[in-house]
């Protein structure tokens, strides 16, 4: 499936470049020059490949793997990052992410810039990370999969044209006054409750996307998920909690619970949709979920960076506005 350019020099490290074309808004028709320019072609083998239908960048990435490709970069959303993602787990091959979504969770959670240049800067230096995922119903995750709001905002969001974070705060501000709440029985080795829930999400990573923080002290390496569970909220609440969600301070909302396990059950009434990394799914009346420990190698800065605060100001000022007017 792969021809490299000098088969003959075996020592000459692989790497895959996959490409989404339509994910995001911002073209890619110069990420293969310059990925390709970056590149040290005396050391590196580099093949470019663009996906076109969905679960193809899957199929993409477990050749590689098979192929015992070092690195399998990735340019697109969310969706592709863990389409590429899921065939690398386990394996000796490492993600590689160049941002171009509407959310890209994974990208924020372990500080890769958004801008792509820098992002290839940071797969340049070669520092990897070893990271949990989750599994949902055979369903693989790496930052979050839920039940109740957030997958119905994510169900409503698959088809919305307009991305990003204000898009995505407008759809919770306008949704979240007619959505009706669920009741869900859940167990864990901690023990078991049975509650009627606005919000039910499984967070291996601290946030959604879009700097949307749901579970602020998960980690992507403790071999744990944050459970956090949101009851319902009247109209009066919504707005507040909405900004507690976007500056990093759900936890403090007196209606949120948090557990933290490795491993739980979920039985609701009905069968209907969850979510895995913001990507809809039909899915049934129980839903296991666990995490596997140390599952995922990925390329990421050298050092943790501080949180730029800016997005949330700006989407601080937004929510004011809309609510004075």
């Amino acid at each position: 499936m792969f021809k490299t350019k000098h088969p003959l020099m075996m020592k000459k490290e692989k790497v895959c470049l996959i490409i989404n074309p339509i994910s995001g808004t911002e073209s890619k028709k110069n990420i293969p020059e310059e990925v390709a320019a970056a590149f040290d072609q005396k050391k590196y083998d580099l093949m470019i490949r663009i996906t076109g239908y969905p679960g193809h960048a899957t199929e993409i990435a477990r050749q590689a793997v098979k192929e015992q490709y070092r690195y399998v970069l990735t340019a697109g959303g969310d969706g592709t990052v863990n389409e590429v993602a899921r065939a690398l787990v386990n394996s000796d091959t490492t993600l590689g992410i160049i941002p171009f979504g509407s959310g890209n969770g994974l990208a924020r959670e372990l500080d890769i810039p958004m801008d792509a240049e820098k992002a290839i800067d940071i797969i340049l230096n070669e520092h990897s990370r070893t990271i949990d995922y989750g599994v949902a119903n055979g369903h693989i995750f790496f930052c979050t999969c839920g039940f109740g709001f957030d997958a119905f905002i994510s169900d409503k969001f698959a088809d919305e044209k307009k991305r990003g974070p204000l898009g995505y705060l407008r759809n919770i501000l306008e949704s979240a006054v007619d959505f009706k709440s669920e009741e869900y029985a859940i167990t864990c080795d901690e023990g078991s409750l049975t509650e009627r829930a606005f919000v039910l999400t499984c967070a291996n990573a601290s946030q959604y996307g879009n700097e949307a923080y749901i579970a602020p002290g998960a980690s992507m390496d403790d071999g744990k998920m944050n459970v956090s569970i949101l009851k319902p909220l009247n109209a009066l609440e919504i707005p507040q909690t909405t900004l507690q969600l976007f500056t990093k301070n759900i936890d403090k909302n007196s209606k949120m619970t948090t557990l933290v396990t490795q491993k739980l059950s979920i039985r609701r009434a009905r069968a209907g949709v969850m979510h895995v990394d913001g990507e809809p799914v039909e899915t049934g009346r129980e839903i296991s979920v666990e995490i596997i420990h140390k599952g995922l190698k990925v390329l990421v800065p050298l050092e943790k960076k501080k949180k730029k605060k800016r997005e949330a100001e700006n989407i601080f000022s937004s929510l004011t506005r809309w609510f004075n007017e």
